[in-house]
């Protein structure tokens, strides 16, 4: 059952012309009524052997919704059937609900391969189109789940080929490696809050399952041993203790998912302008990139990350689908060290080296620092007033904490405050627009003055008293806006002007000239 991707006009089009689906698609959606078999042998051994009439229940609804699934799946292997031609790709599938789409070749802007672990196991991988629209719409993304490498290699370099015939097209230099995985960057991988919010999703979502199976977690051996050995400690030391376990924990899980997300991790430049990055342990993803969509770059410093002297460098560019999609595929690097990200800066820009370098770009009002100043205040008086107010009924121990972390707050937060107000910057250089800002999360962007299709002016009712506004360039590619925040609103007009001249012109009133 393998594809024929011969390359015809649709005028010459037989049956025959049409590829489907690999057979191995079969094994894969057979292969996913193993997991509620796992499951009830997994719930015998946690139980000791015991299967209640709830569990029984539980699992043989599970069977039936993932029979269904792979049902649909059997559906779609047998209905499935696509086709290249000189002008366009088709895909046709469904047998009650009939889908029948196609894409012109000239629009196309990205074809992706991706494969999680069931689809490597078979050999199998799953080839993405995206016609570059930004929108949730599944019309526009095109996928054929369920074709052998070999098969999708050939297809996207026939799409490729056809996209882009009689259009010059750069050529890479003998090895147009940008940048490789270096293992040593591993010590960055736990430096990230999601790891602790995944172990509290990790374990609410086995504390449901467990209910679910009539399985009382409180209940386990491995519970009662560690409430019989720590029962007894003091409350405080039992609480920094559950902060050192989880914090632990979501280290390791932040460190597995980096191994996950980017082993095998390579950014190359490839003929035809392409930049195209690979990565993944389980789940592989082949992203690619036209150098002609590439807007711009964007530096990522969250914390801790930035304290380790680390950065991510994300592409802001055009035909990545929707802000879901471009969140998932802008990824240029991985968490690196922050010369290596500006190194991969330099060479993915024709700006040069120092583009997205924040030293240099010119500094804010001090009513931005003063508008900090007062939010971080704020903050800390509503925070440590809770438990002043509590302590009113339930004792004055709550109202010296509440004064305590009243305090404490106000020193972390003005110290947040003035770091935030140093990181805000904007200037020109070049070709490109730059800007940064953030506290938490330290973000420097360089974009495209070319690429900039609009301005949006917006302000606060607490920006609007201090005299201050946000300047946001609207543009087709990334996030859609980048925004320079609190600028006056002479210095948001001229910076804008000077961007883009005329582009503000029809909306400007100029005030007469009383001389």
């Amino acid at each position: 059952m393998t594809s024929d991707t011969s390359v015809r006009s649709p005028s010459h089009a037989a049956d025959h012309d049409w590829g489907r689906l690999n057979g191995r698609l079969l094994l894969v959606n057979l292969s996913i009524l193993a997991a509620p078999v796992a499951m009830f042998l997994a719930s015998l051994a946690i139980t000791g052997g015991e299967a209640n009439l709830q569990v029984i229940i539980t699992l043989g609804s599970l069977f039936v919704t993932l029979l269904v699934i792979s049902g649909i799946g059997l559906m779609r292997l047998f209905t499935t059937r696509y086709r290249l031609t000189e002008d366009r790709f088709e895909l046709h599938s469904g047998l009650l609900f009939r889908s029948r789409r196609s894409v012109p070749i000239g629009r196309i802007r990205g074809v992706d391969l991706t494969a999680n672990p069931v689809h490597r196991i078979f050999g199998l991988t799953t080839l993405r189109i995206d016609s570059g629209e930004q929108s949730a719409d599944a019309g526009r993304r095109l996928a054929l789940d369920g074709i052998t490498k070999a098969e999708a290699l050939e297809l996207r370099r026939r799409i490729i080929a056809l996209r882009d015939a009689g259009r010059t097209r750069p050529v890479a230099d003998s090895d147009g490696v940008l940048s490789r995985l270096d293992w040593s960057w591993l010590r960055y991988g736990p430096l990230t809050v999601w790891g602790v919010g995944g172990v509290f999703i990790a374990a609410a979502s086995a504390f449901r399952v467990l209910h679910e199976l009539q399985v009382n977690p409180l209940e386990l051996g491995i519970v009662k041993d560690i409430e019989h050995r720590f029962g007894t400690i003091p409350l405080w030391y039992g609480i920094l203790l559950a902060v050192v376990v989880i914090v632990v924990l979501g280290m390791a899980g932040s460190t597995a998912t980096f191994i996950e997300n980017w082993a095998g991790y390579e950014l190359r430049r490839e003929d035809g302008g392409v930049l195209r990055i690979r990565r993944g342990l389980l789940a592989t993803r082949s992203v690619s990139i036209e150098e002609r969509h590439l807007r711009g770059l964007e530096l990522v410093e969250p914390i801790p990350l930035r304290w380790a002297k680390g950065a991510k460098l994300n592409a802001v560019a055009s035909g990545l689908g929707d802000r879901e999609d471009n969140r998932r595929r802008r990824g240029l690097t991985p968490p690196t060290p922050r010369g290596e990200a500006l190194r991969v800066a330099a060479q993915a820009l024709p700006g040069g080296p120092g583009l997205i370098e924040r030293q240099g770009l010119l500094p804010h009002p001090k009513a931005a620092l003063r508008r900090r100043i007062n939010r971080a205040l704020i903050w800390s008086v509503l925070i440590a007033a809770v438990p002043v107010v509590l302590g009113l009924w339930f004792g004055s121990w709550l109202i010296t904490t509440g004064v305590i972390a009243g305090v404490v707050l106000v020193a972390v937060l003005v110290a947040f405050a003035f770091t935030a107000y140093r990181t805000l910057g904007h200037g020109l250089r070049g070709h490109y627009l730059v800007a940064s800002s953030g506290a938490f999360a330290r973000r420097t962007v360089a974009l495209q003055r070319e690429g900039i299709i609009g301005w949006k002016f917006s302000r606060t009712p607490f920006q609007r008293r201090a005299g201050l506004l946000t300047v946001g360039a609207t543009t087709a590619a990334g996030e859609g806006v980048y925004h320079v925040h609190d600028l006056t609103e002479g210095q948001g007009i001229a910076f804008a002007e000077t961007a883009v001249p005329g582009l503000l012109a029809p909306f400007i009133e100029r005030a007469p000239d009383r001389g």
